[in-house]
């Protein structure tokens, strides 16, 4: 059974950093690009960055560029998402969710239950 499970959410003042993690198990991690995908009270499912296989390509939602920088350690099976310089308009659900290929974005075949991000002051 394919498993991802978040971790790392929490409170945070605006400008803070916080480190999410995602681990996964029941598929070859290695074979396929990730993404990190988030929602907010009232609002659609928003992407937020992915990565591919390899980990050598990567790539941002034009409201996070510059400031979270996706990574995976494929021997640990994780996932990670470095954010800096939050701000109270991230606040929301972060999940992580598994591509089809090693390249592609959507559409997802699996996704997690995902962690809580709130920045406030």
């Amino acid at each position: 059974e394919v498993q991802l499970v978040e971790s790392g959410g929490g409170l945070v003042q605006p400008g803070g950093s916080l480190r999410l993690s995602c681990t996964a198990s029941g598929f070859a991690f290695s074979s396929y690009a990730m993404s990190w995908v988030r929602q907010a009270p009232g609002k659609g499912l928003e992407w937020v960055s992915t990565i591919h296989s390899g980990g050598g390509t990567t790539t941002y939602a034009d409201t996070v560029k510059g400031r979270f920088t996706i990574s995976r350690d494929n021997a640990k099976n994780t996932l990670y998402l470095q954010m800096n310089s939050l701000k109270p308009e991230d606040t929301a659900v972060y999940s992580c969710a598994k591509s089809r290929s090693a390249v592609t974005t959507w559409p997802y075949d699996y996704w997690g239950q995902g962690t809580q991000v709130t920045v406030s002051s």
